[in-house]
């Protein structure tokens, strides 16, 4: 799978005629370490872009895995929009394999070795104009997990006092047990300027977690 990358990440230097090099986001332990049938896409940082940002999708076949390789640099607000479009690309191909998924590309730091973390079923949700502080500064409804770019994490329940936990994403699952049953719907939410990387690892972190008794929804919502 190693070799694969790097073959893939040859052919794109040579298209665009110089080297560019896409700094993959780290992982601790990866769930997913081996997938056959693959196609690449690259969403690279690119600071001589209005955005920063540089899709290539040129090897893109809607009936295989993709591999999404994903600068760690960038911020959520430069990297979501790229993605939703590569997966409205995929949902409303004339040529789908239900079976084909998609995934974030990372470097396993323990392996040694490529990692991945499925996005498939994931619903990108841009909110504009609102961010979130504590004391809240409106009526909490709903209930829900937000991560800022201070690495902050507020732990919203309605029928409990809010919560942040401060950069300790070690003790992240054992508070949200704490405060949420199985009766909750909890929604992830995102500050739009959290680097890729902390995303990632959030996101890593839910994953190879015990979580099964926390109902957190496919949707996603990206405060802008």
């Amino acid at each position: 799978m190693k070799h694969i990358f790097i073959f893939y990440l040859f052919i794109i230097c040579l298209s665009c005629g110089k080297r560019k090099v896409v700094q993959l986001p780290e992982i601790s332990h990866s769930e997913i370490t081996n997938i056959k049938d693959v196609s690449v896409a690259y969403i690279f940082y690119n600071d001589t872009k209005p955005d920063s940002t540089e899709l290539n999708r040129r090897n893109l076949i809607s009936t295989t895995n993709w591999l999404v390789n994903v600068d760690k640099r960038l911020t959520l607000k430069q990297a979501i929009p790229h993605i939703k479009f590569l997966q409205d690309k995929k949902r409303n191909s004339s040529h789908k394999n239900e079976n084909a998924k998609n995934y974030f590309t990372c470097n396993d730091t323990i392996r040694k070795n490529l990692g991945f973390i499925d996005f498939t079923n994931v619903i990108y949700t841009i909110i504009k104009n609102q961010t979130i502080t504590i004391p809240l500064e409106y009526e909490v409804t709903t209930t829900f997990i937000y991560f800022n770019k201070n690495e902050e994490v507020f732990i919203i329940n309605p029928h409990k006092k809010p919560f942040i936990n401060k950069s300790n994403k070690n003790q992240l699952i054992k508070d949200l047990k704490e405060i949420f049953t199985s009766e909750d719907n909890i929604s992830l939410r995102f500050d739009k300027e959290l680097p890729f990387q902390n995303y990632i690892t959030i996101k890593s972190i839910l994953s190879k977690n015990n979580t099964e008794n926390l109902k957190i929804s496919n949707t996603e919502f990206i405060h802008n």
